[in-house]
């Protein structure tokens, strides 16, 4: 049984070692958020394309501050997207405002908090350096210079990026298609009225959640039910996409039907356990050319499988690197005592703020317990080698990606 990690390096290696590059498609910048670039972007100019002042105050000749206060002949003012079009000569300047080029003659700016005016006289209380506030043309970028690689992952920064370089329609690869099956004869539809031992089918739609937050398209087929020759058929359906995702079925039990299906259908298994709770009895394999997971069926077992295990094969699927696990560091509030030689991942939820925070495990009733997930925003992470935390106690958490 593997450790998580090891587990999680397994998938990445075999899909990187596999994934052949998506098809390339073109986009709207406003609809590029979250998607992978296709290409790399270049600046088209010079970043700035000016010497561009970053305070509301004076365009100063530095040289003029041998002795404070100094009183300057104030020669006009420039706003943002104006040029001014004389030169500051010794003893004078001009009033700028932020974002607006510095104008010839000038090397520096003086905040206007420093300055007093008097008429179309400014007195200058404090020196100045030369180069203060100001960012020089082309210190960003210059033009021609690689801005985005190809594989970059599309936030708002990028997005903001591409529009200033003129990136109007983004070349992005086409998302995975990512089919995702749940299984049981306990299942039903989610807008059906379920029997009194039946369960809506929820965990489709978290694993589609996932699977958009991840870079993917999910592609739903539905639940099959404990019978090979229907679980056989649907499972042969997901596997005409790039990724098919199983939810339930992968355990010990008499109904467990997965492997069994997957194997008669050619399946090569890398691992199918993981020592975690919840999500031990996780499945990773290659089917017929696609890579293929099966993850327990209880809905938190099925989140925190596909955040650790799931997710960095969609991503390198789509073109993008498979995203780094990282956690974040909290004191724990309540002791927490650890039952198993697995590695824990409880519901939690962080308080405080600033170098405070504190981490709380919240009551839950096992892995299919959605209502504790849904109060929660991180998982408390809990060592197999240890066998109880102490209040206060330093301890990993993993934020929720959704």
């Amino acid at each position: 049984m593997l450790h998580y990690l090891e587990a999680r390096h397994q998938v990445i290696e075999a899909v990187r070692g596999r994934a052949t590059r998506p098809a390339a498609e073109v986009v709207p910048l406003e609809a590029s958020l979250g998607r992978v670039l296709a290409e790399e972007v270049t600046a088209d100019r010079d970043y700035p394309p000016f010497d561009r002042s970053t305070r509301d105050g004076f365009a100063v000749r530095a040289a003029d501050f041998g002795h404070v206060p100094a009183t300057l002949k104030r020669l006009g003012e420039i706003k943002a997207g104006e040029a001014f079009p004389g030169t500051v000569g010794a003893g004078e300047c001009v009033q700028i405002m932020t974002g607006a080029p510095v104008p010839a003659g000038a090397d520096a700016v003086v905040m206007i908090e420093h300055t007093e005016l008097k008429g179309e006289q400014v007195v200058v209380k404090g020196g100045v350096e030369p180069g203060a506030n100001v960012v020089p043309r082309g210190r960003e970028a210059r033009a021609g210079a690689s801005l985005l690689a190809a594989g970059t992952r599309i936030g708002y920064p990028e997005t903001s990026l591409l529009g200033q370089v003129g990136k109007a329609r983004v070349q992005v690869y086409r998302r995975p298609r990512v089919a995702v099956l749940s299984t049981g004869d306990e299942v039903v539809a989610v807008e059906a009225r379920p029997g009194a031992t039946q369960i809506r089918n929820s965990n489709s739609y978290s694993m589609a959640a996932q699977v958009i937050l991840s870079g993917g398209e999910p592609i739903l087929l539905g639940n099959a039910r404990d019978d090979v020759g229907e679980l056989e058929r649907l499972v042969r359906r997901g596997l005409e996409e790039d990724l098919l995702v199983v939810t339930g079925g992968v355990s010990m039990g008499k109904y467990d039907l997965v492997e069994a299906v997957l194997r008669r259908l050619g399946a090569e298994f890398a691992f199918d356990a993981v020592a975690i709770r919840p999500g031990r009895p996780a499945v990773f394999g290659f089917c017929q050319d696609k890579f293929v997971f099966g993850l327990p069926g209880n809905p938190v077992s099925t989140m925190v499988t596909f955040l650790l295990l799931v997710a960095p094969a969609v991503a390198l699927l789509g073109g993008a690197a498979a995203p780094p696990l990282r956690f974040l560091k909290a004191r724990l509030a309540e002791p927490v005592k650890q039952p198993t030689q697995l590695t824990l991942f409880l519901p939690a939820r962080l308080e405080g703020q600033g170098s405070e925070v504190t981490v709380h495990s919240l009551p839950w009733q096992g892995s299919g317990d959605v209502v504790a997930l849904t109060r929660s925003d991180c998982f408390l992470v809990v060592p197999d080698n240890v066998k109880e935390l102490a209040a206060g106690a330093w301890v990993d958490v993993l934020p929720r990606n959704g």
